[in-house]
């Protein structure tokens, strides 16, 4: 059992509106929020129309989506005193038992998204089974040693290692065929 002092990747939801000049993983970067060690949203350029010009913009893939790195005796405090901040919780766990990811998966999460230079996100319902491939690692290259699912895809040319936060985040990335070394049959 772990005590409130312990870090973790704590799982939180941001409520604020799409559009807010504050979101949640900008707010936690601020020197006031000491303790908060790391924050993770996973970002995508997309493009808007604002009074007629064309606006390229990062923003979070899921608005209300926010990875922490930090324990519960600094994120109670914050979530109590910032209503539009809240924890995700585990489903049909404990009662009001936080949603927390692994330092190792998150880690490593973080590595592949943040080395590659195209990422496409997915939630658990966009991908189904039949789009997860074999298991691979990648050999050589900018993701060397990392490892996960070939993205398998009818009719196109491009590999993608999928890489996954179970049941919360999938993200894929292209990765070269010389570089892939499949690890099952």
């Amino acid at each position: 059992m772990s005590s409130i002092n312990d870090k973790h990747w704590f799982v939180l939801r941001d409520l604020k509106r799409y559009n807010a000049k504050l979101p949640a993983y900008k707010m936690l970067q601020e020197p006031c929020y000491y303790g908060v060690e790391k924050i993770f949203t996973p970002l995508v350029t997309k493009e808007y129309k604002s009074k007629g010009k064309k606006v390229v913009k990062t923003v979070p893939f899921l608005t209300d989506l926010l990875f922490v790195y930090s324990s519960r005796a600094v994120l109670d405090p914050i979530i109590e005193l910032v209503s539009t901040l809240q924890y995700r919780f585990v489903r049909g766990g404990q009662m009001n038992q936080p949603m927390i990811v692994s330092n190792d998966d998150m880690e490593r999460f973080i590595e592949v998204v943040d080395l590659a230079e195209k990422v496409e996100y997915y939630t658990p319902e966009q991908l189904s089974q039949a789009l997860y491939g074999k298991k691979i690692r990648i050999i050589g290259g900018p993701l060397d040693g990392k490892e996960g699912r070939l993205l398998s895809r009818r009719g196109s040319k491009r590999k993608q290692l999928i890489v996954e936060l179970q049941g919360i985040l999938s993200a894929a990335v292209e990765v070269d065929a010389q570089f892939i070394q499949v690890l099952d049959k």
